[in-house]
C-alpha cells in the first residue's frame, strides 16, 4: 500500500498504548515502524528499563508482526557531567536500549545530541565535545549487540539546535560509526534548508524522519508538530537531494502533531504516507525492488 521503505514512529500514536498503536498502523497499512522510547514524549517503552520490561515490550512488537526500523531512546543529557553512580545508571540504561534493539530486530538505536537546553553547561565546545564522545562510546556498546547507533543530530530544542551546531557534531564524529537522523521538522523550525542538509550530510544520514513545520519568527518559536502540508517543509525538494545524493535508507512518518484530533489522527497518518510515498516513487524510480 505504501512505500516499502516507508514506515511510521510509534510516537506518531502515542496516545494509545503500545498493542494498540502497533494495531492501528498495521490496519492503516504499515510494514515497518520506528520504536518510541522517549520519556515524556513517548511512553510505550518504560524509562525504568530492565530485562523483564524488555521482554514484555519485544513480545508485543514480536506479536504485532511488523519490523522496527530503529528504536528511538534517550538515556540523559549527553553534555551533562555526571558522577560514578549516574554514569553506572546511564550505562545499564543504554544496554537495556540495545538489547531492546536487538530483541526486535531493529537496525539501530537512535539517541539525541544534548540536553533539551541549547545553552551549554560549559562551552558549547566542550559540550559538543563531550556528547561526541558519549555517542561515539555508545556505537562502541550498540556493536557488541549487533546494532548501529544513529544520532538525531539537529534537534530544535537540544542542544545542537541548529545545522551549524549539528555540523560541528558531525565534524567530531567523523570516522566514528555513529550515523545521523535528518528530521524535516527540526531542519525547517531552526530556520534550516533540507537541500543544505543533504549537502553537507548526505554521506552520514542513515534514516529520516518526516513531519511538518514552520521556522521561528521574530515573535514566535519555530513549531515542529504540524501534519505533512500544513508547514513549510519541502519534501519534494529534500527528497530529491537525498536520491541525487545516493541515499537508499528508509524514511518515518513521526507525526508528533498536534493540529489533528486523536480521531483525525490515523487518516492524517494514511494520507501522509500517500503523500511521501508518491514523492518517494518519484524520487527514487531506479532503487530496485520500488512499487
Amino acid at each position: 500500500m505504501f512505500h516499502q521503505r516507508l514506515g511510521c514512529s510509534s510516537i506518531s500514536f502515542r496516545h494509545q498504548e503500545l498493542g494498540a498503536a502497533l494495531h492501528t498502523m498495521q490496519g492503516l497499512g504499515f510494514e515497518e515502524i520506528d520504536l518510541g522510547a522517549l520519556p515524556g514524549v513517548c511512553d510505550h517503552v518504560p524509562y525504568v528499563l530492565d530485562a523483564e520490561a524488555v521482554e514484555a515490550v519485544a513480545a508485543v512488537v514480536r506479536e504485532s508482526g511488523l519490523r522496527v526500523r530503529s528504536v528511538n531512546g534517550d538515556v540523559g543529557d549527553l553534555n551533562a557531567t555526571l558522577d560514578a553512580d549516574a554514569q553506572d545508571q546511564r550505562e545499564r540504561h543504554l544496554e537495556m536500549l540495545l538489547a531492546l534493539a536487538a530483541k526486535t530486530s531493529a537496525q539501530a538505536l537512535v539517541l539525541p545530541c544534548g540536553a533539551i537546553d541549547d545553552d551549554p553547561v560549559r562551552s558549547l565546545e566542550e559540550d559538543v565535545d563531550l556528547v561526541a564522545a558519549q555517542l561515539i562510546h555508545a556505537a562502541g556498546r550498540a556493536a557488541e549487540f549487533g546494532v548501529e547507533l544513529w544520532t538525531e543530530s539537529l534537534h530544535y530544542y537540544r542542544l545542537c539546535r541548529d545545522t551549524e551546531r549539528a555540523q560541528l557534531l558531525a565534524d567530531r564524529l567523523a570516522g566514528s560509526d555513529v550515523g545521523i537522523v535528518m528530521d524535516f521538522s527540526h531542519i525547517i523550525a531552526s530556520g534550516g534548508d533540507p537541500v543544505d542538509f543533504v549537502n553537507r550530510f548526505a554521506s552520514r544520514v542513515k534514516h529520516v524522519h518526516l513531519r511538518d513545520a514552520l521556522p521561528a519568527t521574530e515573535t514566535e518559536p519555530g513549531n515542529i508538530n504540524l501534519s505533512i502540508g500544513s508547514g513549510k517543509a519541502d519534501f519534494a525538494a529534500g527528497l530529491a537531494a537525498l536520491r541525487g545524493a545516493g541515499y537508499t535508507g528508509h524514511f518515518s512518518l513521526e507525526l508528533e502533531t498536534r493540529d489533528v484530533t486523536h480521531d483525525e489522527r490515523p487518516a492524517a497518518a494514511a494520507k501522509a504516507a500517500s503523500f511521501i510515498t508518491d514523492l518517494i516513487q518519484t524520487a527514487s524510480p531506479h532503487i530496485q525492488g520500488a512499487p
